[in-house]
């Protein structure tokens, strides 16, 4: 075997790199959902002012996850991450209701930017756990998910404190790449 076709099969047999960008309206639960991720105690959560990074392990794959903040006046700034990001992870607080069409925005508006044509979308129905939550397809509809034609996506009930539903989501987007 040559040098170039060992580099090869050892590049091949060596895990996959993702970049994940995770977005969402502040309060939604986005690093809860990272801390449940890289299994860290998540009784004590603070609004985050900037962005968390995690490395995590998912099915063969080393996940690079980039949690940004989601208050209004942080927004502004998502765009600056988005260069190589491989797959979008969007939170929603799923009981509050009053935030729906604001969260919906702004996910429009991420949908519309280039840098992010094509990336595969998972969108994690938080905190189903709490009494009046909407339901997946309820968001689903409210958010015009069946109307994305250009990408891949997924919409997954979670509750990112116990952890229930997160690992599905992770699945499927292990699953989106692999297909790649």
């Amino acid at each position: 075997m040559g040098l170039l076709a060992l580099l090869r099969k050892l590049r091949a047999s060596s895990e996959q790199e993702l970049r994940i960008l995770l977005l969402g309206l502040d309060n939604a639960g986005k690093t809860t959902l990272l801390k449940h991720l890289a299994n860290e105690d998540v009784t004590h959560i603070t609004p985050t002012q900037g962005f968390n990074i995690k490395s995590v392990q998912s099915s063969g794959f080393k996940l690079n996850v980039w949690d940004i903040g989601g208050q209004r006046k942080i927004r502004p700034y998502w765009r600056n991450y988005f260069e190589n990001t491989d797959v979008l992870i969007y939170v929603i607080d799923s009981s509050d209701r009053k935030r729906f069409d604001e969260t919906a925005e702004e996910l429009s508006e991420l949908l519309n930017e280039e840098k992010l044509d094509g990336v595969p979308l998972l969108v994690f129905a938080n905190k189903q756990d709490l009494l009046g939550a909407a339901t997946p397809s309820e968001l689903a509809l409210g958010l015009a998910l069946q109307t994305i034609k250009d990408r891949g996506w997924q919409i997954q009930a979670c509750c990112a404190c116990s952890g229930e539903g997160v690992q599905d989501g992770m699945n499927w987007i292990c699953q989106t790449i692999k297909k790649k």
